[in-house]
């Protein structure tokens, strides 16, 4: 029903994740807006611990301010974190790195 809606309900949903409405299920929803996505049979090079945290808090819909507050780290050390993840993950966007992550059992 709500693939039906396209884009504007995508929005509308990553809006929704973005102020903590319901993170769990929004996260599910946008998964299923995403391109399947190709299943590795295990990461070429593993995530840090920290990749962990922040990916995990990437996952319940955390902006990358709220990150760094939670985490004590620095914006720029979350950007940094966020875009290793991508890369070791093969994604570009959030609602795919917390996808692929589900898919690889990274995250519970």
């Amino acid at each position: 029903m709500y693939l039906n809606e396209g884009e504007p309900m995508a929005a509308l949903l990553r809006k929704a994740a973005s102020h903590s409405i319901h993170t769990n299920y929004v996260n599910k929803l946008l998964a299923a807006f995403a391109p399947p996505l190709p299943r590795p049979s295990a990461l070429v090079e593993p995530l840090t611990p920290r990749e962990r945290d922040v990916l995990r808090l990437i996952s319940q819909g955390l902006s990358n301010k709220e990150i760094a507050e939670k985490l004590f780290i620095a914006l720029n050390t979350v950007k940094r974190h966020t875009s290793s993840i991508y890369g070791k993950l093969g994604v570009k966007s959030r609602t795919h790195a917390a996808a692929q992550a589900r898919e690889l059992g990274l995250l519970q």
